[in-house]
């Protein structure tokens, strides 16, 4: 990330977010808040009006509106996030309508965690892949992916399709090298045209963009068995999720 995010991390479990604290600090995370209750947060936080993320861990407490209400009085810029401990379709709606920003399912690698947070981060309403499964026009969406797609493929070469659905998954230019048998230098200058041709600035734009025109990395990610392990360590922030986009109303012209 090119700039650190202020983070407030909320939960009754202190050893949970000792463990949040931990992986998102070493993302350049700045974690200026790690308390047990909203309330806690409203006091310690009079006067500090930095923090650009709340993450409630939802746990064995119930958040209710009052609690996310109140702390949208108090930092009207932040983005609220909910981390749940399985997929609720009802807790979600419920989470949505309350004001969050993000839901998200905490079984999952710590990469597609903090690249669901990046994405939060950026503006987008991120919500867990087990929604797919609750959406009865589900077909009728992957036909309009899908002719999304087609019309990504016409605007990139074979190879920067290639590399685009190895950005969807996060993987670094040193790991898209071995994969493809080019070299990092190669790698580069592709990039460089993707982000032109999509008329994107950087790399996570690029990756949210495919995401919205029906590219996902499934096909980035089954390669050789001899950089298996690599493929475990690299980021993989879009897998798991997909961006809402916002409510009709208040979509921009």
């Amino acid at each position: 990330m090119s700039d650190s995010k202020q983070i407030a991390l909320l939960g009754r479990n202190a050893l949970i977010r000792e463990g949040l604290r931990h992986i998102l600090a070493k993302e350049d995370f700045d974690i200026a808040y790690s308390l047990e209750d909203p309330r806690h947060l409203i006091d310690a936080g009079q006067g500090g009006d930095g923090i650009e993320m709340i993450v409630l861990d939802q746990g064995s407490s119930a958040y209710v509106r009052e609690d996310i209400r109140t702390l949208q009085a108090r930092y009207p810029d932040a983005r609220l996030v909910l981390l749940a401990e399985s997929f609720d379709f009802d807790n979600m709606v419920f989470a949505f309508r309350a004001g969050m920003h993000g839901y998200i399912v905490k079984d999952m690698p710590c990469e597609r965690l903090v690249g669901s947070l990046r994405l939060v981060a950026l503006g987008e309403r991120v919500v867990p892949g087990e929604l797919i499964d609750q959406l009865p026009g589900a077909p009728g969406a992957f036909a309009a992916a899908s002719a999304a797609s087609e019309e990504i493929c016409e605007m990139l070469s074979d190879r920067e399709v290639e590399i685009l659905r190895c950005l969807v998954v996060g993987y670094p230019n040193k790991l898209i090298s071995r994969r493809l048998d080019i070299s990092e230098a190669t790698v580069k200058v592709h990039v460089k045209a993707i982000l032109r041709k999509l008329k994107v600035q950087n790399r996570t734009q690029a990756a949210i963009y495919a995401l919205h025109h029906g590219i996902d990395g499934n096909q980035a990610e089954s390669g050789p068995a001899e950089i298996e392990t690599d493929i475990a360590l690299a980021p993989n922030p879009m897998h798991a999720h997909f961006a809402m986009p916002p409510a009709p109303a208040q979509v921009a012209a």
